[in-house]
């Protein structure tokens, strides 16, 4: 009676397949809708700051200005042919500072500092500045607008207002000039070095984007920043550069930026989506959830008969094969109604130890109904199939005109 068997009420595949084929149709749409979009944008950050890219934060139009004065650019993907180039002659471009490892970055500070090169590191945050810019920290990003040079830095003078904010810097270094400031700290910080090299820290590449170029003064700022030697070496750093497992191994996270948390390293445009489908899927628990008030009564605008919402619920029952329930409500109402017919209190009339002895009892000397039997038809598994179903049935019936006649 406690077995295992499933009930005509387990779920198919059928049944599986149309309660959730809503939920799969919604996330294969949201699926597609992200491909698409990462597909439409992917082109926006396609050769970003590359000086061959013309897409819109690419660097072309720099590259190009900057032949139109004689400057030539060399783009270098390796360690070794950044620090090969550097000399009194050229200016080193690093696109992206904190890709380098611990050792990559020593090894181009090393290179660069006393060469007489000129070294521009874009964007460098905390995980880059303690070795390619010692003394200097990182403080929280401003938002990159219009501001004025407030410094006397002659680049930054003749250049005027650009578009400036992204990292900001603190130091106590001397010979520094800080420029652009958003709350009293620079997002462009120039460094003097020895043997007549400098370091400028840019905050935002923003001056060096195509899109960006002919606004405010950015592209005199650019061009002066990148053209005061006759030779530009452009470092696009790669994560396929030798270098980048050089110095591992030692014991220690050559990487500097293995303290970054997995939150920072996810675009900021996928936090906030996942913030509005929490918030939407709140409010839809919260529509779905609401309560509109006790339940009132109403009179129906007709009669119904009892016969009639019998086999509705009958051919319910039988189109979602459903012969575990329907046994199980003939059995409870065929108890229900027997409890008072043996004396049997109504709290007592669905337990097997308070209802078999009574029944037993009334019709000891009407048949060899055995109580084992009388225990099979009141409490006993549900049917195999409609037959069995229908039998059941009819014995409930003639137990129960039996008891009531002896």
């Amino acid at each position: 009676m406690t077995g295992t068997t499933p009930t005509s009420l387990s779920l198919t595949p059928r049944h599986i397949w149309s309660r959730t084929r809503g939920l799969l149709l919604a996330v294969a749409i949201l699926i597609t809708a992200g491909i698409v979009m990462a597909l439409v944008r992917s082109s926006d950050q396609h050769g970003r700051l590359d000086p061959r890219s013309a897409d819109p934060n690419g660097s072309r139009a720099v590259a190009e200005l900057l032949d139109g004065q004689g400057v030539t650019t060399r783009v270098v993907t390796a360690l070794d042919q950044a620090t090969a180039a550097a000399n009194a002659d050229t200016t080193v471009l690093v696109t992206n500072p904190d890709l380098l490892t611990g050792h990559q970055q020593a090894t181009l500070h090393n290179a660069l500092n006393g060469s007489g090169a000129r070294t521009v590191l874009v964007a460098p945050g905390q995980a880059s500045l303690d070795t390619l810019a010692p003394g200097v920290s990182a403080d929280s990003r401003a938002p990159v607008e219009t501001r004025a040079p407030q410094c006397t830095l002659p680049i930054a003078q003749r250049a005027g207002s650009a578009e400036m904010g992204g990292e900001r810097y603190a130091t106590d270094l001397r010979a520094t000039d800080s420029c652009y400031l958003s709350d009293g700290l620079p997002t462009l910080l120039h460094l003097q070095g020895h043997a007549g090299s400098d370091t400028v820290l840019l905050g935002a590449p923003d001056i060096l984007y195509n899109e960006r170029l002919a606004e405010a003064g950015n592209a005199s700022l650019a061009l002066q920043l990148l053209g005061s030697r006759p030779h530009l070496v452009w470092y696009l750093p790669s994560l396929n550069d030798p270098s980048a497992a050089e110095g591992s191994g030692d014991g220690e996270d050559d990487r500097r930026g293995g303290d970054t948390a997995f939150v920072d390293l996810v675009p900021s445009g996928w936090l906030w989506g996942t913030l509005q489908l929490a918030v939407a899927a709140l409010l839809a628990a919260i529509w779905r959830g609401r309560r509109l008030g006790p339940l009132v009564t109403e009179r129906l605008p007709v009669a119904i008969r009892a016969s009639e919402t019998t086999e509705g619920r009958a051919r319910l029952y039988r189109k979602a094969g459903a012969r575990d329930r329907a046994a199980t409500a003939l059995r409870t109402a065929t108890r229900t109604r027997l409890a008072p017919l043996l004396g049997v209190p109504p709290s007592a009339a669905q337990s097997p130890d308070s209802l078999l002895p009574a029944v037993s009892a009334r019709l000891a000397g009407a048949g060899a109904t055995t109580e084992t039997d009388l225990s099979t038809l009141l409490f006993g598994p549900a049917p195999a199939d409609d037959a069995a179903l229908i039998l059941l049935a009819d014995q409930l019936d003639a137990l129960e005109r039996e008891v009531r006649t002896s």
